[in-house]
């Protein structure tokens, strides 16, 4: 069976314990049996979706797709819970400060931020928004503009990609909060490794929220 990944989930597939692969950015593109890629993409192919946004999805994925990989007997022996631990405890020596915070410590920044409503301008970012304890207030952006008449809500921070960053300025007054405005970096302009991509959003927003 020839599986292929996305380079976003490349590092998932190697935790999870397999090494013989290919990577695509367009899985559809290469001749394969099963895809492992974001939920967010579609192939053909029969795949696997999993979700990357917060350490515990990356952790789930991890487990995830090593049990899916034994199951198609492409790995002798699916990953277990201490093991997806012990590469989360590697991190510390890269410096790293969220990512390898036990729950009593992440439940203290959860209580912190438990009253402090988020507007956020996309739906990955909302899972790390909800994980740090803000709430994330009812809005969707929509391309086409006919989110317009949820310009006017209240709301304490505004939360959104950089690849989305001239169309917030068009619709918010940026001016009136701008100091509420938090820009977060999109897939192209971060590491691929998804620990420390997640490491690098949770920081932005738990130090300005």
């Amino acid at each position: 069976m020839i599986v292929v990944t996305t380079p976003m989930c490349k590092q998932i597939v190697e935790w999870a314990g397999l090494t013989d692969f290919k990577v695509n950015r367009f899985p559809d593109e290469e001749e394969g049996d099963f895809a492992i890629l974001l939920s967010e993409s579609k192939v053909n192919m029969d795949s696997l979706a999993i979700k990357l946004n917060t350490f515990a999805q990356i952790k789930e994925s991890i487990k995830v797709v090593s049990d899916c990989l034994f199951e198609k007997n492409l790995i002798e022996k699916a990953i277990e819970n201490e093991e997806i631990d012990a590469i989360f405890n590697d991190y510390k020596e890269n410096g790293l400060q969220y990512a390898v915070l036990d729950e009593e410590e992440f439940n203290k920044i959860r209580d912190s931020n438990k009253d402090k409503k988020v507007k956020v301008y996309s739906e990955f970012l909302k899972d790390i928004v909800s994980d740090i304890g803000a709430s994330v207030i009812d809005f969707k952006y929509a391309k086409d503009g006919n989110d317009e008449g949820n310009h006017d809500l209240d709301y304490d921070y505004l939360v959104y990609p950089d690849y989305l960053e001239e169309e917030v300025f068009k619709r918010e007054d940026l001016y009136a909060k701008e100091e509420k405005f938090i820009k977060i970096l999109s897939h192209n302009n971060i590491s691929k490794d998804p620990i420390l991509k997640a490491e690098s959003r949770y920081a932005a927003l738990i130090e300005k929220i």
